[in-house]
């Protein structure tokens, strides 16, 4: 690392401070946990009950080294994915991986509005699609005339209210011997339902979004530190990575407790009482009614919406981001839009496509989980050239990853692709 890459290092390390971890560590968890894995994680308690706690355990390391080396490369390489993507592979292989995460983001954005959407239909009963549009014009709006700092700034507290799943759970009084073997002993049932859904989980979880924005996240925090071309300094302190580690703990953190919760409430109250299937965010949110009783619409509602404001920008970001840098034009969210007209013109036309594929009718329920598992499919390979790249000595110096960050991350890209290609076969014999 030159002496002055250091010195940025340190400067952008003093300027984070402490409270780094509560404000972008609990976003990145945030997001995470947007309406697509409410839906997701909610809908797999309510399915399969206490049994599928176990998933949350399993889950965490993976979440971990999904962000981590996400960071990771931004953070020291100075480039965001597919910038760093290009460097190091053949077009052949980037533009496809371009096309998968993209229209991932599409669904993904899509989904979500849809699910913010119906979470405002509990409180205002209006057609969802009108709450669609208007949560799209106004994320937009802040986005493109604001900051998604100052989105961040309004909605990342809200964000907290998914705690409340926490209350939800422990009042619902579950079995605790139910909860131990529900979270110690996984049962797994090999059915194309079951292992939808775990895929499904994965792809919420572990979202080819969060790499995106993760890695260009970390470029963003270096420009706004004082160094304009990070990519000309590449390397990163000791400081700054620890930085980094606590940052994604605490959004990890977050995020899997979360998950956890919510699949505990709801398989303590609607799995309980044997309602199996979510059509309907009225229904999802009876699983807070232990905790709210009749203001568990009101609950649920502000949990969605927040964490939605936070997510579905990180959505469409994502597809910017990887666009321009795909094409290699300028573009980020340092640039006013005269200066990234095609940046700022794709989230428009990704915000638009999502605000589409609600018109089309599909449950808004449904299509969190449907979007879950297309995002799983997209995990495996992404994360496979990430590591790559993050063990890479020539891109990374003497920050490649090391023994434990290689093991935690080729186990999970070979349980994501076991997984998705299990999926796959069950669904084929299904056909049969």
């Amino acid at each position: 690392m030159s002496p002055r890459a250091a010195d940025m290092e340190k400067a952008a390390a003093s300027k984070q401070g402490r409270m780094r971890w509560l404000g972008s560590g609990v976003v990145t968890g945030a997001a995470d946990d947007d309406p697509s894995a409410i839906g997701t994680y909610a809908s797999t308690g309510a399915r399969y009950g206490l049994g599928a706690l176990w998933i949350a355990p399993v889950l965490l390391p993976m979440m971990y080294v999904v962000m981590y080396v996400s960071a990771k490369l931004g953070r020291v390489y100075g480039k965001g994915l597919f910038a760093a993507l290009l460097d190091r592979f053949p077009r052949r292989v980037v533009y496809p991986m371009a096309v998968l995460a993209i229209a991932g983001n599409v669904i993904e954005a899509a989904a979500n509005l849809g699910g913010v959407g119906a979470a405002l239909n509990l409180l205002l009963p209006v057609p969802v699609w009108v709450h669609v549009v208007a949560v799209a014009a106004a994320v937009t709006g802040l986005q493109v005339l604001g900051s998604y700092e100052l989105l961040r700034r309004i909605f990342r507290w809200l964000a907290l209210v998914l705690f409340a799943y926490v209350g939800a759970a422990i009042m619902a009084r579950p079995d605790l011997r139910d909860v131990l073997r529900g979270t110690l002993m996984p049962s797994v049932r090999w059915d194309a339902g079951f292992v939808g859904m775990l895929v499904a989980c994965i792809g919420t979880s572990l979202s080819a979004y969060v790499y995106t924005w993760q890695s260009n996240q970390e470029v963003e925090e270096r420009i706004a530190a004082g160094d304009p071309a990070p990519w000309e300094h590449k390397g990163a302190s000791r400081t700054s990575m620890a930085l980094v580690r606590r940052d994604v703990i605490a959004g990890v953190a977050f995020s899997n407790i979360v998950l956890y919760f919510i699949i505990m409430s709801t398989g303590a109250t609607l799995h309980a009482t044997g309602q199996h299937d979510i059509d309907s965010a009225a229904q999802a949110a009876k699983a807070l009614e232990p905790i709210a009783g009749s203001a568990a619409r009101w609950l649920f509602a502000l949990g969605v919406i927040g964490v939605g404001f936070l997510a579905i920008p990180v959505m469409t970001t994502g597809a910017a981001y990887d666009l321009v840098q795909v094409l290699g034009k300028p573009g980020s969210l340092h640039h006013a839009p005269a200066q990234a007209p095609l940046f700022y013109g794709t989230i428009f036309v990704v915000t638009v496509a999502a605000i589409a594929l609600n018109l089309l009718g599909f449950n808004p329920m449904r299509a969190l989980v449907w979007s879950g598992i297309v995002q799983g499919f997209s995990v495996p390979p992404l994360l496979f050239l990430i590591m790559l790249m993050t063990n890479d000595r020539r891109m990374m110096g003497d920050r490649a990853n090391g023994r434990l960050t290689r093991v935690l991350g080729w186990t999970t890209t070979a349980v994501t692709g076991l997984t998705t290609a299990a999926l796959v076969v069950l669904w084929a014999r299904g056909l049969g």
